[in-house]
């Protein structure tokens, strides 16, 4: 019986350095396959024989005759997996179909008392319909998957009842780019952006907090007392990237005067040329109410400009502010544009009491 010889292996420069490349590259793909493969037809070139290259790689000997077999016959290409048949697919591209369709669908037009699908309950529905037999959700993920749906998730919006919401929302726009009334901004020009975070608990620990050392961790005590619910104002330099805040009790008109009477009496807005306040439509500083003189800045509506110096205040210039984006609940345009007229803006001491007096 003759013996079997086996293949000779001949690689050129190019077809060398890409099976090296295969065989101890970092990014070979799937590499427990095919950079061993790459391996057995790199020894093979060297003249190996099958059963040393089955001892060296660790392979069965059949495994390596069938590599450099197919190697040789194919090239590189020969390397890679055959198609394979798989298990016959349980269900059929229709159904597929349906399942997208179904989920592209409200649940409330089905009946269910859900708000958005899962893929537990379209799993469940499918099987309720009779559109398949019983499925997992993992079948169901996957197809919907394959076109980006996510029928889990939601997105809210608001539906904007005033026809002039676009030009009132332009004036803040403007000011986040530094303009305003078609001019630029001045050096000497702030935009604030204030809001405010209602009920922040406020915990103190039982036991102070042990620092930490040596193989070991800070340690911070459980327990805790509770010092009740404060509310915090911040105001937001836009363009400068600063943060001015402070607590209070509640949220209210004279909180928010304090927040304004804090900044203010801070440089550089306390000698600045205006200073821009964009606030939300908030009871703290909207209506007629907000703009009380018992609080420490007197409020009034603009006339035709808001940068125009008001009775009372000399030659003083105003600071001006302006209103937000819109609410989000309430669905309608934002509030009118205000401004302070803050006695002290030339670089003076500014107003600080909780009422100044009348003039």
């Amino acid at each position: 019986m003759p013996l079997r010889t086996a293949c000779p292996i001949a690689l050129g420069a190019a077809e060398r350095a890409r099976l090296k490349m295969m065989a101890y590259g970092h990014k070979t793909e799937h590499r427990l396959r095919v950079r061993v493969r790459a391996q057995v037809v790199l020894h093979a070139a060297r003249g190996h024989s099958n059963a040393r290259i089955a001892r060296q790689t660790g392979l069965h000997l059949d495994t390596v005759r069938r590599w450099r077999n197919r190697f040789a016959k194919h090239g590189i290409v020969g390397l890679s997996d055959r198609p394979r048949a798989g298990r016959p697919p349980v269900f059929t591209a229709l159904q597929r179909a349906e399942v997208k369709a179904l989920a592209c669908q409200l649940p409330t037009e089905t009946g269910l008392p859900v708000s958005r699908w899962s893929c537990p309950e379209l799993a469940a529905e499918l099987t309720a319909r009779g559109i398949t037999g019983p499925i997992s959700p993992s079948p169901v993920r996957r197809w919907l998957t394959e076109d980006a749906l996510k029928p889990w998730q939601h997105q809210s919006w608001i539906f904007i009842t005033d026809p002039d919401f676009r030009a009132k929302t332009a004036r803040v726009l403007d000011l986040y780019a530094r303009t305003w009334n078609g001019e630029p901004l001045g050096e000497d020009e702030y935009v604030i952006s204030a809001d405010e975070k209602t009920s922040i608990q406020a915990r103190c620990r039982c036991h102070p907090s042990l620092r930490p050392g040596k193989a070991r961790a800070l340690r911070v005590n459980h327990t805790y007392r509770r010092g009740g619910a404060l509310a915090y104002l911040a105001a937001y330099d836009v363009h400068h990237a600063r943060v001015l805040g402070r607590t209070e009790e509640r949220t209210g008109i004279v909180p928010f005067m304090n927040l304004v009477t804090q900044v203010m009496s801070t440089e550089p807005y306390a000698s600045a040329k205006r200073v821009y306040w964009i606030v939300d439509n908030g009871s703290s500083h909207r209506g007629q109410k907000a703009a009380s003189p018992s609080s420490s800045a007197r409020w009034s509506r603009p006339t035709t400009s808001p940068t125009s110096p008001r009775s009372g205040t000399g030659s003083e210039p105003s600071k001006t502010a302006t209103t937000p984006r819109h609410s989000r609940s309430s669905g309608g345009s934002p509030p009118p544009t205000w401004t302070i007229c803050w006695p002290g803006s030339t670089g003076t001491t500014p107003i600080t009491t909780k009422n100044p007096p009348s003039r």
